[in-house]
């Protein structure tokens, strides 16, 4: 498993003039680079500072082949970003904002096996903020959602928590018509 930390890529000028910046996105781009110069194997994951982890979560993300997603407990309106799982599979997303996103997932809610990393030699992450995640997963395609792994116990657990210290209002209540039969009823019915 890979972890990179990388202070030595300052945003570029145009970006750091716009009222929302793109945080973190040279960052991650300059550890894209170092692993594709430096790495063959192992697990791409963009962990963060304001996240907490379960230990399991690393112990999976060391068999990840493609692309693994899984949940995220948000401190946040919906409480949890996570793709939406029916009968194993991927049919749509849950997060607090889907802004036209085809990927809807928090940064800490998916990981990349390095080897699949180099057979994408020109993934990176947008500039774009709000929309950083779904670019650098866009700029793995051709990506299927069939081809990617389930990870957390097929997204029924938590492993991973985005700690943000705000007060948010309470979330809404799962809409039960729309998600029966779905990993979300598992993972809403204990998050308070």
């Amino acid at each position: 498993m890979l972890f990179c930390s990388c202070n030595t890529a300052p945003m570029p000028a145009q970006y750091r003039k716009q009222k929302v910046k793109p945080r973190g996105v040279s960052n991650r781009n300059r550890a894209l680079q170092w692993i594709r110069a430096n790495a063959t194997e192992g697990t791409l994951y963009f962990a963060d500072d304001d996240n907490t982890y379960n230990l399991k979560l690393f112990e999976q993300l060391r068999h990840v082949r493609k692309v693994a997603m899984f949940p995220v407990g948000l401190i946040s309106k919906y409480q949890v970003s996570s793709p939406v799982v029916k009968n194993g599979t991927i049919t749509g997303f849950y997060d607090g904002w889907l802004g036209g996103r085809k990927y809807p997932l928090d940064m800490a809610g998916f990981a990349v096996s390095v080897k699949f990393l180099h057979k994408r030699p020109k993934a990176q992450m947008p500039f774009k903020p709000g929309y950083e995640e779904d670019g650098f997963l866009r700029s793995l395609e051709p990506l299927e959602l069939k081809e990617v792994e389930l990870l957390a116990s097929n997204c029924t657990e938590i492993l991973t928590w985005h700690t943000q210290a705000r007060k948010n209002p309470p979330a809404p209540a799962l809409d039960r018509k729309k998600y029966g039969g779905t990993n979300l009823v598992q993972l809403t019915s204990w998050l308070v």
